[in-house]
């Protein structure tokens, strides 16, 4: 028997989602980028985009977050919201172990299933320059557009690729 991949959204205001989310979130993030950005840079991104009080106050400002599951697991999550004429993916993860499987699919494939009822019939997301996934992203459609350096303080800086998917 097939187990199915759920989502289910995280609601503003349960304190209890919120924290789950956040030490799934940090987790995932911790383990993937510490050697991609160094530990101190992800520690400071990680409490500006991960904690708690900041996942509680994007999903006040409208962001939506999803928890991934299988079974009764938390395997990944993502956050998505209307930016300009495209759905814009601000987060998109899967736990080590759930990688390869095909879910980033079936995620994109939700995703796109929401833009489009917004009226939006494109996903654009950003990419570290030397994030290997990028190449998957590749795979599942999505063209690099432009290239973008964002500063986001204490001396650091994101160097990213931006990619978009019509829908």
């Amino acid at each position: 028997m097939k187990m199915e991949l759920r989502f289910q959204e995280l609601a503003a205001g349960d304190t209890a989602g919120i924290e789950r989310m956040s030490a799934l979130a940090s987790g995932i993030v911790k383990e993937y980028y510490d050697p991609l950005l160094g530990a101190e840079q992800n520690d400071y991104m990680i409490e500006m985009f991960q904690s708690a009080r900041s996942i509680a106050g994007q999903l006040d400002e409208g962001k939506r977050y999803f928890f991934v599951r299988l079974a009764d697991e938390d395997i990944g999550f993502f956050c998505f919201y209307p930016h300009d004429d495209a759905m814009y993916l601000s987060k998109f993860y899967l736990r080590a172990d759930m990688r390869g499987r095909g879910f980033a699919r079936e995620m994109i494939r939700f995703i796109g299933e929401e833009a489009k009822k917004r009226g939006l019939y494109a996903i654009e997301l950003n990419v570290n320059k030397d994030n290997a996934t990028k190449y998957i992203y590749e795979k599942l459609g999505f063209v690099c557009i432009r290239s973008e350096k964002n500063d986001i303080g204490h001396g650091f800086y994101m160097d990213d690729y931006v990619y978009r998917l019509e829908l």
